[in-house]
């Protein structure tokens, strides 16, 4: 990767914790990370919101399944992994399996009785996983 790329990833990390701090995540910073981890361990791009592994891509072209790969390798087993993605001129966008999003709305109370709260969701490949990450 070029001096140019990690410098436009290191602003995206920036622009993104910015975003999470300005909707009122007031710990959220970039990591200072060394060999793809920070001085803790962990691997997240974005660290101070607890219980989500943030992983940021300042990118034109989406690789969506290998960046979700990336965050759920590098995630603890208690963390939801979320990639914040932004293209030029376009507005971030957050993506996570969408069995952790189905968990996340259910555990807000919206809905979802009618399924009796199963935990386990198919990831479309015939897998089923608590995650919908392979």
């Amino acid at each position: 990767m070029g001096k140019a790329s990690r410098d436009k990833g290191k602003r995206g990390e920036r622009e993104a914790a910015a975003l999470l701090r300005d909707h009122g995540y007031t710990e959220a910073r970039r990591t200072q990370q060394y060999c793809g981890r920070d001085a803790d361990g962990t691997a997240s791009d974005i660290i101070g919101i607890p219980g989500y592994h943030i992983e940021v891509k300042r990118t034109e072209r989406a690789r969506l399944y290998e960046w979700m790969e990336q965050a759920d390798r590098d995630r603890r087993p208690d963390e939801v992994p979320v990639i914040l993605h932004r293209q030029n001129g376009r507005q971030w966008l957050a993506i996570m399996p969408a069995g952790m999003l189905l968990d996340l709305i259910r555990a807000a109370g919206e809905g979802g009785e009618e399924h009796g709260g199963e935990k386990n969701h198919e990831t479309g490949d015939g897998h089923v996983s608590d995650t919908g990450c392979h």
